[in-house]
């Protein structure tokens, strides 16, 4: 368990040091090296310490510091360290023109350690404690270049995130007070604990219900990480004006905390059984599907690329949560599926839109006809990667739609088994009418293109090559997706 200790300790030291120090012309050198002996220490910590667990201190009584690393730390943390490493090693270009880069990579290293501690939280206090930080950590890459747009979009971010941890900080409480444990358990703690038990929590009607607001509070609070509705504003507020390298991560990863905490609260504490069939299912389902088809509208209509993917973003988390709502294992293998699907996709597509910035400046889809032409390769990977979010066979965006899509037709509840895969049907068609343009505009410009003038200018190959490798990762999810699929259903099992 040192080693988890030491995944989390050593990029939050490097992080302070680079903020202090500045590190100077080694900041690339400095940061490149703690992100990859980061990647080591994660990589053996989960084959070493799986299925274990470590006591760090206790904050209260009952209220321990707790790391563990079981399947759902496994996943995440896999997905944080590819999209970290990959989007650190592009920034080594695209932040060179940049101010203050020590600072930007200082906070970038503390954001890695402090996902790599949610990823490994044993209990809900741990979890919290370690989700509010990352709110803090990363809102800094949020205003990084200082402009009143970037400040206020800071602001935005902060508010929302603390006032939906607050919210999930009320349920905390209630939870603690009805079971009497917040270590995180397949299958929930609120009807298996002692303490349930000894206050009659099952034949007790007026503690049922309060629970069920609480859960309700729980999920609203951690969904505003994940960008549901009504809660969303903040996430298509943030990234046009974060660097791109950090919209990758805030994208791929960072919202992915809140996905993360609705699926130990639901899965772990509350567990299906107490919640299925209940109002809060219904509720739920139905914030899902409005923010899928919201988000999908909003991005059609949107012309700046970086708010364009943005608002992708809040479609497509909600994807996830559509899933994870209809409480079905083969629905849930959906949404875990689509959280790597979606996390490598969605970083590539904000690198790709980094990479054509960085190289002509332009930032609006109808600037960008002939792109294509000036960076094929750049290109060729943004539709790629953009045909997996629509989910076109053969890559993995396909095949966490089709669980999806199956888990909702034989598992949610009345009239969400056919609302759901219409929504979703919907939503794909939506995604390929905003994504697709740049492709056909950009690799056929049409007869009034100027070809002769056109000059192909790639971009570095630290920024091509953490594409490329994103790329070829959402590709082979879709080609062989059956050892995935059997490790999750595995564990799915026994939280369904």
């Amino acid at each position: 368990m040192y080693l988890i200790l030491l995944s989390i300790l050593i990029p939050l030291l490097t992080g302070v040091l680079l903020l202090v120090s500045g590190a100077g012309k080694r900041l690339s050198v400095v940061t490149g090296t703690c992100l990859l002996l980061t990647d080591a220490l994660v990589i053996v910590a989960l084959f070493t310490a799986y299925g274990t667990s470590y006591t760090l201190f206790t904050l209260a009584d009952g209220l321990p510091l707790l790391f563990a690393v079981d399947e759902l730390s496994v996943l995440f943390a896999v997905l944080a360290l590819i999209v970290m490493t990959c989007a650190g090693f592009f920034s080594f270009v695209y932040m060179k023109h940049e101010q203050k880069a020590h600072r930007y990579y200082g906070f970038y290293l503390i954001v890695f350690a402090v996902l790599n501690a949610l990823c490994f939280a044993g209990n809900l206090i741990t979890f919290y404690l370690f989700f509010e930080i990352l709110t803090l950590s990363s809102m800094p890459l949020v205003l990084h270049n200082g402009s009143r747009e970037a400040v206020m979009a800071g602001l935005k971010y902060l508010f929302y995130s603390l006032c939906g941890a607050y919210m999930a900080l009320l349920g905390i409480y209630f939870v603690y007070r009805y079971s009497g444990t917040l270590t995180f358990t397949a299958g929930g703690v609120v009807l298996q604990s002692p303490a349930a038990s000894a206050v009659g929590l099952t034949v007790n009607p007026s503690a049922v219900s309060l629970l069920l607001i609480m859960a309700m509070f729980m999920l609203i609070g951690f969904g505003v990480k994940a960008g549901m509705f009504p809660l969303h504003a903040w996430l298509p507020a943030a990234h046009p004006v974060a660097p791109a390298p950090a919209s990758a991560v805030l994208s791929a990863v960072i919202v992915k905390a809140g996905v993360l905490a609705l699926i130990r609260t639901v899965y772990y504490i509350f567990g299906a059984s107490f919640l299925r069939g209940t109002w809060v299912q219904t509720v739920w389902l139905t914030l899902t599907l409005v923010t899928v088809f919201m988000g999908s509208m909003l991005a059609y209509r949107e012309p700046v690329l970086k708010k364009r993917l943005a608002y992708s973003t809040v479609s497509q988390l909600s994807y996830i949560l559509f899933g994870l709502a209809v409480m079905d294992v083969q629905s849930v293998n959906g949404s875990l599926l689509h959280v790597l699907a979606h996390g490598l996709i969605k970083a590539s597509l904000f690198l790709c839109a980094g990479a054509i910035i960085y190289t002509t400046g332009r930032t609006r889809v109808d600037e960008l006809r002939g792109i294509g032409k000036e960076m094929p390769l750049t290109m060729w990977c943004y539709t790629i990667v953009s045909l997996g979010l629509i989910g076109i066979p053969p890559t993995g965006g396909f095949i966490s739609k089709w669980h999806l899509a199956l888990g909702s037709l034989s598992g949610a509840p009345s009239v969400f088994r056919w609302l759901g895969p219409v929504v979703l049907l919907v939503s794909a068609l939506l995604t390929a009418g905003y994504l697709l343009p740049l492709t056909i505009h950009g690799f056929l410009p049409g007869s009034d293109y100027d070809y002769a003038k056109h000059v192909k200018r790639e971009p570095s190959p630290l920024m091509t090559i953490p594409i490329l490798i994103m790329t070829v990762l959402s590709v082979l999810i879709g080609l062989f997706p059956t050892p995935l699929i059997d490790f999750l259903t595995r564990f799915v099992r026994l939280l369904v």
